[in-house]
């Protein structure tokens, strides 16, 4: 089951006062309608599981109670999800992704590189110190006026254009983290230039090509830093979130790890984008764990799956609400 909000189409992103609200109205419509096609009853529930974050917080606050509020009056365990963990633990809903295995989480909100060493066991090898993937890919389409969800619709663009035709900077090379801003300002500004169709597609393809660069030249020097420390162990490289549904990031991915002994899985393209049977599986294999949360469990809209890498070196400075996920 799965409820759109078209609300922010006209606003070329999400807002979070609008999230909130649509979450409200339609929760109970949502969970109603995917109970039936589960052909299942309230009675037929052996636990519940919600997103307890990061994100943003509003709509994160309603699944939550709305999660809370079931186990309560059900009298059945509850799980707080990361969200993060839903999309490390991804390509497991139809494929085996056996612990250890090396992740890069790749997403609108989020871009960083982790060791998945089992459940709630990571450590991070590489982040994005400013802004993530995917915005960048989002970004760059509002400029050339794609509207949103914009990149879907940026690849779709890319497809006719020569990614060679613009030069993009490769930030922050040699690093371990990721930097997008600057080719997110480079890419507006040339968009302001961009007069023909063609330009267009040229642009679309030459970001396309830079974020694929980007990503792929850190996954290298996290797979090396991985080897180091696993040896021949778990050589699986996933790539899971909404951007690894992106064709081209994919291949040089895949690229990547076919030419350094790693074996390449990226969950199917329904399960790449944020989606409750990811949360679900999280749940089901906490719970399995014997891992269950209080019903006082908080909203977070900040919730880094390495909390000591995290608070001994923050990719972000620290905020009123703490370190940027």
């Amino acid at each position: 089951m799965v409820a759109s909000q078209d609300e922010h189409t006209a606003f070329g992103g999400v807002v979070p006062e609008l999230a909130a609200r649509a979450h409200v109205e339609i929760i109970d419509g949502v969970i109603a309608a995917a109970l039936r096609e589960a052909g299942l009853g309230m009675a037929g529930l052996t636990g519940v599981a919600a997103t307890a974050g990061p994100g943003l917080v509003g709509g994160v606050m309603v699944g939550l109670s709305a999660g809370k509020a079931i186990a309560m009056a059900r009298g059945l365990p509850f799980v707080a999800v990361n969200h993060l963990e839903g999309h490390a633990l991804s390509a497991r809903l139809e494929a085996e992704a056996p612990f250890p295995f090396l992740l890069l989480l790749v997403s609108g909100g989020h871009c960083q590189l982790l060791a998945v060493e089992g459940l709630g066991r990571y450590t991070r090898l590489g982040a994005t110190i400013d802004d993530a993937a995917g915005e960048a890919f989002d970004k760059t389409a509002k400029a050339l006026g794609l509207g949103y969800p914009g990149g879907p619709a940026l690849e779709r663009l890319a497809a006719s254009g020569d990614p060679a035709r613009y030069p993009l900077p490769l930030a922050l090379a040699g690093r371990d983290d990721f930097s997008f801003s600057g080719l997110k300002t480079a890419a507006a500004r040339l968009a302001e230039a961009a007069d023909s169709p063609q330009d267009r597609a040229d642009l679309a393809a030459s970001v396309q090509a830079a974020i694929a660069r980007q990503l792929a030249d850190r996954s290298v020097r996290a797979m090396a830093r991985y080897t180091a420390t696993h040896g021949g162990a778990g050589r699986l490289f996933v790539v899971a979130g909404g951007v690894a549904a992106n064709a081209t990031v994919r291949r040089e991915l895949e690229a990547v790890a076919a030419a350094r002994g790693f074996g390449f899985l990226a969950p199917p393209l329904r399960y790449c984008t944020d989606n409750a049977a990811m949360i679900a599986l999280a749940g089901a294999e906490r719970l399995r764990a014997g891992v269950t949360d209080p019903l006082d469990a908080p909203a977070r809209p900040r919730w880094p799956l390495d909390q000591a890498a995290a608070a001994s070196a923050p990719t972000h400075k620290a905020g009123r609400k703490g370190a940027k996920a």
